[in-house]
């Protein structure tokens, strides 16, 4: 059996989660996780815990929660750890040299795309975005740049057709939690070598942001569906409506032509809103307005009035 490693664990959301609680279960010993500080949230602006933290506490760990990990207090308790092993799983800030040489066999990152493509905060997002069929997770040993380091092990999955950035998510999390654990024991064993990177390659899947997902009527109503997809459940997407704002959850694409205006309703069914686009139109199925909960067109057509020639904008 090979050996035990000192793992000192780095991530922040729920996408972490498989992967620390794979480690925490196996046979290394996870000495320390490093989360972010605990953030106010929500309209009563309550302080919450990162989902790590929260898993971290439920296994008996403390976390440490620097606000920057360059601090020297911060390096020289993690040196005082003497680990074997970082592992980085969306973590949130980019480590330093400094950091990065403390442990015996290096840090590998857990990343959500095919590397070289889409380095950076939001893989899973910009590869539905981008129409890509496939993904999938790249472990790879870290270096001071973002997603630029020698790669380890890859795996890839199908984007199905329905998928949305939270269902992708699910999926790509859990891949991430089992080719971690794989990629640690063939490194013990010395079965890995790190390949570099064609940086040529290279795209970036920079920090999402609320106005990304405000729909532009006049793309595609293939664009549309994409962008849909991409930005549920973050930021989510969404199109002005009367006096305010309608998030939109699920749509589904329709061909053929019409004289209306990009934005205009063409049709309301009973449980769906027809919109035209600048090429077909879409049948609009989950909407969200503002200050309600996320509800099925049916339900949200009970409670307001929407007529052919209504225009989102």
């Amino acid at each position: 059996m090979a050996s035990s490693w000192r793992i000192v664990f780095f991530g922040t959301p729920a996408f972490a989660l498989p992967a620390l609680q794979n480690l925490v279960e196996g046979q290394d010993e996870v000495v320390a996780v490093v989360t972010r500080p605990d953030r106010e949230r929500g309209r009563g602006r309550k302080t919450s815990p990162s989902p790590v933290k929260e898993l971290a506490l439920k296994f008996g760990i403390t976390p440490y929660q620097p606000e920057k990990v360059k601090e020297g207090l911060f390096l020289e308790a993690v040196k005082g750890l003497a680990p074997d092993l970082f592992v980085v799983v969306a973590f949130g800030q980019i480590l330093p040299k400094p950091l990065l040489e403390i442990p015996k066999f290096g840090a590998v990152n857990v990343h959500a795309s095919l590397l070289p493509m889409y380095r950076g905060a939001a893989p899973i997002a910009w590869a539905i975005l981008k129409g890509e069929r496939k993904t999938g997770i790249t472990t790879m040993l870290m270096d001071e740049g973002m997603d630029t380091g020698d790669i380890l092990m890859q795996a890839e999955i199908p984007i199905e057709k329905e998928d949305t950035g939270e269902t992708l998510q699910g999926k790509l999390s859990s891949l991430g939690g089992r080719l971690l654990m794989e990629t640690v024991e063939r490194m013990k064993t010395t079965d890995l070598s790190p390949l570099p990177q064609d940086h040529s390659k290279a795209t970036y899947a920079p920090p999402l942001k609320k106005e990304d997902g405000r729909i532009d009527w006049k793309k595609p109503a293939e664009e549309i569906d994409l962008r849909v997809r991409a930005f549920n459940p973050w930021p989510g997407a969404f199109t002005g409506w009367e006096n305010g704002l309608l998030k939109i959850y699920r749509v589904e694409v329709r061909k053929g032509a019409s004289s209306a205006e990009p934005g205009s309703v063409t049709w309301v069914g009973s449980d769906f809103i027809e919109v035209k686009t600048g090429d077909g139109s879409i049948l609009i199925r989950e909407v969200q307005p503002e200050g309600k909960r996320r509800m099925k067109v049916r339900d949200f057509l009970s409670g307001h009035r929407i007529s052919i020639g209504t225009v989102f904008h």
